[in-house]
This record gives structure tokens, sequence and C-alpha cells, in this order.
């Protein structure tokens, strides 16, 4: 379980990863580019994952990891139970979130730890 008060320390460990508002949420960037949301109030978080991605942490536990249930779903932004999802696999998904939207120079040193997964 990751608690709300810990969660941004997560994204933040990315390189040049930036915190601002997104409607009541709050949202994690890198380039501008939103890769997670994280919403307090139903204590999950919503990643910009590829479909390909998408399917196969879907497959882990649909109770965990889920596409969200509407367009954007179907675009790759999935959400993450935060009272279920353990620390390990919470940085894998942010970690492809990352490296979908960072930069090939920020994104790279990350690309082997995807290929492990």
């Amino acid at each position: 379980m990751i608690q709300n008060k810990d969660f941004k320390q997560y994204p933040l460990s990315f390189p040049e990863t930036v915190e601002a508002e997104h409607f009541e949420n709050v949202s994690y960037k890198v380039k501008n580019k939103i890769f997670v949301t994280h919403n307090a109030k139903e204590n999950r978080c919503c990643v910009k994952l590829s479909a390909e991605e998408q399917s196969l942490f879907c497959m882990i536990d649909k109770e965990i990891i889920f596409p969200v249930p509407n367009k954007w779903g179907k675009h790759g932004w999935t959400l993450v139970n935060l009272k279920l999802v353990n620390e390990e696999l919470l940085m894998e998904v942010l970690t492809a979130a990352y490296c979908n939207v960072a930069p090939p120079k920020l994104s790279a040193p990350f690309l082997k730890q995807i290929d492990s997964f």
C-alpha cells in the first residue's frame, strides 16, 4: 500500500519531473507532458501507458491496475489503486509512463529497466 502523503516521492524521483495542479488532482510532468496524475481523494494515480503496456500491466490484477473506463482508457491512460499496489509494481508502471513522454536523452537510462519487466 502506498500512502497518499508518500506518493509524490515516486514520480519526483525521475529526472526533470515537476509537480503541477491538474483540475482537482496533482500532475507530474516532464518537459510539460503529463505522465501521471494523483487523485488523493480516491487514493489512486493515473498513468500514461502504451496500449501494449496497458494490456500487460492490467493482466497482473484488475483490482490494482485497470484502464480508465472511457475514451481516455483507449488511449493508454490507466488507473492504479494505491491501496493495493506494492512499491515495486508502482515503480515499474511509473517508469513505463515516464519513458512514454520523456525525451530520449532522459528516458534512455530507464529503457533497460522496462525491457526487464
